[in-house]
């Protein structure tokens, strides 16, 4: 895909981020950064530490506002929308540390992220009917949670209470989800198991994973972005870029 064109079609992507900078005190920690994701597609950014990899989330989610740039998403432009309008939209994120309830049982979790309980009038008129109960059995089994529906939240591993989060957040439905380091601390079996489920789950969505286990990677990407200092410095198959002099230089060979 060649970038000499900003206009290049951002309608036609699922993601379209164009000239994107964020400045933090005059230091650019996004700098005239563009990239593209498509539809069902399993985008892997990677990079050193500082390489403005999270703070790109940041910025697609509304967490952070961009200082130039766009951001558009199936055609909208989320720069100009707040978080909360941004998730409503159809993009999903979860941080590197599992935000789950605790003292709920995995069932509840997943109902308390039940679309229709999200506003007031839907929290107040909310019931346990039979289309909450399939679609909250559906998620769990897809998280290989399905036969730990009663099971106290807190009581999971590492590994299945990062799974949680992320049916958390299938249970709404994005269509962009964004996962910050989700298999930083699993065990090896875990992480094959997360890589299964993140190719299920793009049937019918896109996917941006912040990730450092270059395994995890090659087992996952469709594509892969290497930031540097903020910019893109290369981008294609994870078999493309371990072999780019460049990202031997300043990432993989250290």
């Amino acid at each position: 895909m060649t970038i000499s064109n900003v206009s290049i079609g951002a309608k036609d992507f699922v993601l379209a981020v164009e000239g994107l900078t964020v400045s933090f005190d005059g230091f650019k920690a996004v700098n005239d950064l563009s990239f593209y994701v498509d539809e069902n597609e399993i985008r892997v950014i990677i990079g050193p530490n500082g390489a403005g990899k999270t703070t790109v989330l940041d910025l697609i989610c509304g967490r952070t506002k961009a200082t130039t740039g766009s951001i558009k998403f199936r055609g909208k432009e989320l720069t100009k929308m707040k978080e909360h309008q941004i998730v409503h939209a159809g993009v999903g994120r979860k941080f590197q540390n599992p935000s789950i309830y605790e003292d709920l049982s995995v069932f509840e979790n997943l109902e308390i992220s039940y679309p229709r309980g999200r506003n007031v009038w839907g929290a107040l008129t909310f019931k346990r009917d039979r289309e909450v109960i399939e679609k909250v059995e559906e998620i769990a089994e897809m998280i290989f949670l399905k036969d730990l529906l009663g099971k106290e939240a807190g009581l999971l591993s590492h590994g299945q209470k990062q799974w949680l989060e992320i049916g958390m957040l299938l249970i709404q439905n994005p269509d962009l989800l964004m996962l910050d380091e989700p298999v930083a601390g699993m065990s090896v079996a875990e992480r094959k198991q997360t890589a299964e489920l993140l190719h299920r789950i793009t049937k019918n969505r896109s996917v941006i994973v912040i990730e450092h286990d270059m395994q995890f990677v090659e087992d996952i990407a469709d594509r892969v972005t290497v930031l540097h200092q903020g910019k893109v410095l290369s981008e294609g198959s994870m078999e493309r870029v371990k072999t780019d002099p460049k990202v031997v230089e300043v990432y993989l060979g250290h």
